[in-house]
């Protein structure tokens, strides 16, 4: 006969196993497979100047990752985002358009995430970084705290070609665009007009388009000075938030003298996206300009849009303005002030607009 000790033994033992059983189920279920997909992005190799920084790449999936490079054109380390279309890897004789999308001040490459019509499954859209203050320009200064800063060398003649070189891009100009917002808007504007060559498509949101205009330019002294309490509204940052610019550099370390004395300020003129004669070589592209106008900023990116618009309108140039004013006409979230709750209803009225344009281009 078995003793009540025995069979509570018994009992215990059982219990134990079962538990045991139980907590190896569990964690069989909640451990990844062995067999599950990891996500892998291209790989990538060097050149054209840039060299990637080992382990400086984050991969969030199998079409959203960063890499990290170097270069001798723009000190210090500098991330690339990527977003591909979803069937990029299912069709490997597939080329693709390309957007490059050029952050505000003083923002970074994360910043399009945003943006979620840049998630498109009809383009690779690229995000280099811009620097909190680059302003999308090769520097008169190179000396300054900051070092190297010949931004737009290092995405023009570097990132361009390193993009296209290491992924399946239609490398031309009627597949490729340049987007921006902020700081970014004027950059997109120059950099078509600069190399019309390579983008045959641009979008400029709230930018600073007009660098004959005074608040344009104390808005580019602001931060070349670090002023985040004089110039809070012009940032990019997030809401509520004041911008950190980084390092104070001269006043003069982009752009040269902003004074209007004896030609001090050739290389504001020179660079100016909105002057007649960088307008001009934007003959054969497609232009599109959005602005609101209910804030302090937005005022004035709106004035210095309608100044565009009119120039090119002499110049017998097509364009498309988004004059949004409060927002209303836009989207419910956009208020017509300097955020991404318009610049986000901006961009998924533009994405399917230049997705057209690259496929009457194919």
């Amino acid at each position: 006969m078995t003793s009540p000790t025995s069979r509570a033994r018994r009992h215990t033992r059982r219990a134990v196993s079962t538990a045991v059983a139980a907590v190896a189920v569990l964690g069989a279920l909640a451990a990844p497979s062995a067999h599950a997909a990891v996500p892998q992005a291209p790989v990538f190799r060097d050149g054209f100047g840039l060299t990637q920084v080992t382990d400086g790449s984050v991969v969030r999936g199998d079409t959203d990752f960063t890499l990290t490079v170097t270069s001798a054109e723009v000190a210090g380390p500098h991330r690339i985002r990527v977003f591909l279309p979803s069937g990029y890897a299912d069709d490997p004789g597939r080329r693709w358009p390309v957007t490059y999308f050029l952050h505000g001040g003083p923002g970074t490459v994360d910043d399009a995430a945003a943006v979620p019509a840049l998630r498109s499954d009809d383009m690779i859209t690229v995000v280099p970084d811009g620097g909190r203050k680059g302003w999308y320009a090769d520097w008169v200064m190179q000396n300054t705290a900051l070092g190297a800063a010949n931004w737009e060398t290092f995405h023009l003649e570097q990132v361009v070609p390193f993009i296209d070189a290491n992924l399946r891009t239609a490398p031309d100009r009627d597949h490729r665009a340049v987007s921006g917002l902020s700081m970014g808007g004027s950059g997109a504007l120059h950099y078509a007009e600069a190399r019309p060559d390579l983008f045959g498509h641009v979008a400029a949101l709230s930018g600073g388009l007009d660098f004959g205009m005074a608040e344009v330019r104390a808005a580019v002294l602001a931060t070349e000075l670090n002023l985040p309490g004089v110039w809070c509204a012009v940032s990019s940052a997030a809401p509520g938030t004041c911008a950190d610019y980084g390092p104070y550099v001269d006043s003069d370390a982009i752009f040269g003298s902003p004074y209007p004395v004896f030609d001090a300020d050739r290389a504001w003129k020179a660079y100016d996206p909105a002057a007649p004669t960088n307008l001009s070589r934007l003959a054969d592209t497609g232009i599109t300009l959005y602005t609101g106008d209910n804030d302090l900023i937005e005022g004035y990116t709106a004035h210095a849009a309608r100044t565009v618009q009119s120039r090119l309108d002499q110049l017998g140039i097509a364009s498309r303005l988004v004059d949004y004013g409060n927002g209303a006409s836009l989207a419910p979230t956009c208020n017509g002030g300097h955020t991404y709750a318009c610049w986000a209803p901006a961009f998924a009225d533009w994405v399917p607009r230049v997705t057209a344009a690259f496929e009457a281009a194919s």
